[in-house]
């Protein structure tokens, strides 16, 4: 519980925010949940969304988010071999807060401008 008024006692690892952000954190974590909200994407579909990210970057984002039971990774017997990446229905609780970061992210551009 990471509440104002236990912050000075609390130990970092009792913190809420870290533990979501240990699961969400990060450059392209979030970035790829809320693609992968918008359906089912193959690698190369997320790759082309985002041209900033490296292929290895999104690699090692997509296999933490898959540990962490976010995204559900499929592979299809056949050559050439076709991978595709959903949110899985943990993943999914996640709707809701990308919501509000979508939000919170519009305003901050418009008030930044």
């Amino acid at each position: 519980m990471c509440c104002s008024h236990l912050l000075e006692t609390m130990r970092p690892e009792e913190c809420s925010v870290r533990a979501a952000l240990s699961v969400i954190g990060g450059k392209w974590k979030p970035v790829i949940a809320r693609y992968l909200m918008l359906g089912t994407k193959r690698f190369g579909e997320l790759r082309k969304a985002m041209p900033d990210a490296t292929q290895k970057m999104l690699t090692q984002q997509l296999r933490e988010m898959e540990r962490d039971g976010v995204v559900a990774r499929k592979v299809y017997p056949q050559v050439p071999p076709k991978v595709e990446y959903s949110l899985t229905p943990y993943g999914e609780t996640l709707r809701p807060v990308m919501r509000e970061l979508c939000k919170w992210g519009e305003k901050h551009m418009r008030n930044s401008r």
